[in-house]
């Protein structure tokens, strides 16, 4: 139900054109909301799915970008099931684009979609997880290598390091760090690597975004921070135009990463910390920790 300051808002509206009227009723009607329900659970004040309702010509892609950020930030959890008239109700818009928004995020691997379950956000798992930094692990740094010697502007690549440098939360720092390792491998000189690599960007990120919410409290340094200096240290080899040297290190940042979060032997730090949160008592409601 529209609460009263939506439906004032709503109101005020109604003597410009039929199309901004929409629009803004929508959005008021989203971002007024104090707690929406996404698939049966409350979503209060939701800044990451209402933020982009209405805001951009084109409602697909303003619900594509919400959707994927509210992932991303683990608003929309792993496993989540993402109901089209719930989503939509929160985004302030009709099931058309957020069912267009869905089948893209399917595409791009951070939904998985069935007849039966419907769209839910993919979980991913250690097998997946290694899967997917399997395949930059042959392909990006070779396309990194080519760049290189092709002399690549790496200003672009400045720039979205600056950006994960700056983020407020994982969903920015794991978009960033997409687009960073977008610029290492996009002047290779060959389409059709780029687009291969293009589509692993999204998992990527995804699984970024996951590990770093789950990596251990006796980690001496975060992930992120490890990762934000092995970027730099890419990026200065690029820039001096060593292709082997850039190469190597990339190749060496995935594997670290794979090896400190989805290692094929866990670490016995890692089982004694679940070990211990196993026994734990559960919280009020009656959900695990």
């Amino acid at each position: 139900m529209m609460t009263p300051e939506a439906s004032t808002s709503a109101s005020s509206t109604s003597a410009s054109s039929a199309t901004a009227s929409s629009a803004t009723a929508s959005s008021a009607t989203a971002s007024s909301a104090t707690a929406s329900s996404v698939g049966g659970t409350a979503v209060p004040g939701s800044a990451f799915l209402t933020a982009a309702a209405g805001a951009l010509p084109s409602r697909t892609v303003a619900v594509l970008e919400a959707i994927k950020h509210a992932i991303l930030a683990g608003e929309l959890k792993p496993g989540r099931a993402l109901v089209e008239t719930d989503l939509a109700n929160v985004l302030g818009v009709s099931k058309t684009p957020v069912r267009e928004a869905l089948k893209t995020l399917a595409g791009a691997g951070l939904v998985t979609m069935s007849p039966y379950r419907g769209a839910v956000v993919r979980v991913v798992n250690d097998e997946a997880a290694r899967h997917v930094y399997d395949a930059r692990l042959l392909l990006e740094p070779e396309a990194l290598h080519r760049a290189v010697t092709a002399g690549h502007d790496w200003r672009p690549a400045q720039t979205a390091l600056a950006s994960a440098n700056r983020a407020r939360d994982q969903a920015e720092r794991s978009l960033a760090n997409r687009d960073f390792h977008r610029e290492l491998y996009r002047g290779c000189g060959n389409p059709l690597l780029v687009s291969m690599l293009d589509d692993l960007r999204d998992q990527t990120a995804l699984v970024s975004a996951v590990a770093w919410r789950h990596e251990p409290d006796w980690l001496e340094v975060p992930s992120w921070e490890r990762e934000a200096a092995e970027h730099r240290a890419v990026l200065l080899a690029a820039e001096e135009g060593d292709a082997q040297r850039a190469a190597d290190l990339l190749r060496g940042h995935i594997t670290s990463f794979v090896e400190r979060n989805f290692p094929t032997k866990p670490d016995p730090r890692a089982r004694t910390q679940e070990t211990q949160e196993a026994q734990e008592p559960q919280e009020a409601t009656g959900e695990p920790r």
